[in-house]
């Protein structure tokens, strides 16, 4: 770089300015932007109480990290805050376009690693335990690498279990839609792709979305969502479309529409924990049985259930997901109190 080039690097922020870092990565193409300094503290003694006050004193920040200039309409980013749980490394609030997720699993994935590869968790081998609080509970998550490099990582996620089976819903601007929904941390409506003349792929994109928010909606206004013990999480998060796979070694592939309208790059960790209580409960798969689920892009996730058990009237499953995560850059972002556009803006 010339001597100019980098004068521009010795730009300092106004004492005014906030000024947030982040280390920035992606599972399976999905983003995840960590929140690393510069953001207040949040207050509570639990992560659903620290996510309250985040919503109701914060919301700003979560928008100006998510939002353009500094994010896009599918961005999606974690807050580390302190474990909640005598037993857990850390907490994790997840943030989106929309505003705040209960459970994420590409998240997931990502802070075990780098946890582990930053010190905030100590490397014990091959395999590192790292525990996570996050708004549906507890997360145990297990890191694999023989180096200083994490080179896989599974999480056991919370209950999973299906709410609504083989339910058909007129929904406008579609027609009939038969749909199950399940939760694996969050409530998700899954739609068999091809049924709507869908293809989950890259040229169907737009069409998932419209027809995603459409049946995401219509389900949500009809059908109750009520958690059994938690009512912060009695809502239906998104549209999972499922259709197959032309790679044999492929169980099937997924696409998520969640939020407001985002597309998760992933299979979608909640998602398919989700799936994989859908499978067992149908008798496709039965305990321990590995499934490998795909992405839009052809990422992979693999899942199975390794445990049932009754959660709060229903025949829950423990799944266990495994992905890879990797690394796209460290930011420090600048948030000036004179910007007119400080809090972030979206056009689609």
């Amino acid at each position: 770089m010339t001597d100019i080039a980098n004068k521009f690097g010795r730009w300092k922020p106004k004492k005014e300015d906030t000024v947030i870092e982040t280390l920035d990565c992606h599972t399976g193409g999905e983003p995840l932007r960590i929140v690393t300094d510069g953001f207040p503290e949040l207050q509570g003694d639990t992560v659903l109480e620290k996510r309250r006050d985040c919503m109701s004193n914060h919301d700003y920040l979560r928008t100006a990290l998510m939002f353009e200039p500094r994010g896009h309409a599918d961005m999606y980013g974690a807050i580390v805050v302190d474990a909640e749980r005598k037993d857990s490394h850390f907490g994790a609030i997840f943030i989106h376009n929309e505003g705040y997720s209960s459970m994420c699993g590409h998240a997931t994935i990502a802070l075990t690693k780098f946890a582990v590869e930053s010190g905030v968790v100590e490397k014990t081998g091959y395999m590192t335990q790292v525990i996570l609080d996050v708004p549906c509970g507890q997360i145990k998550a297990t890191a694999y690498g023989e180096s200083d490099t994490i080179d896989k990582v599974s999480f056991e996620c919370v209950p999973s279990y299906v709410l609504y089976k083989g339910e058909t819903i007129d929904v406008g601007g579609i027609g009939p839609v038969t749909f199950d929904v399940a939760f694996g941390g969050a409530y998700y409506a899954y739609v068999d792709a091809e049924s709507l003349g869908l293809k989950c792929s890259a040229e169907h994109y737009n069409q998932l979305i419209s027809y995603g928010r459409k049946i995401k909606e219509a389900v949500a206004a009809q059908f109750p969502i009520d958690h059994p013990f938690e009512p912060d999480l009695s809502f239906l998060y998104g549209t999972i479309f499922i259709d197959g796979s032309d790679q044999e070694a492929i169980h099937s592939r997924n696409v998520c529409v969640f939020a407001d309208g985002e597309v998760d790059r992933s299979p979608t960790g909640s998602g398919v924990s989700g799936r994989i209580a859908l499978h067992m409960e149908r008798g496709e798969v039965g305990l321990d049985q590995k499934i490998t689920i795909e992405s839009i892009l052809g990422s992979r996730f693999e899942v199975a259930a390794i445990k049932e058990l009754d959660y709060g009237g229903y025949s829950a499953v423990i799944p266990r997901v495994t992905g890879e995560a990797f690394i796209c850059g460290k930011s420090s972002f600048i948030i000036d109190p004179n910007d007119p556009l400080k809090s972030g803006f979206i056009l689609r």
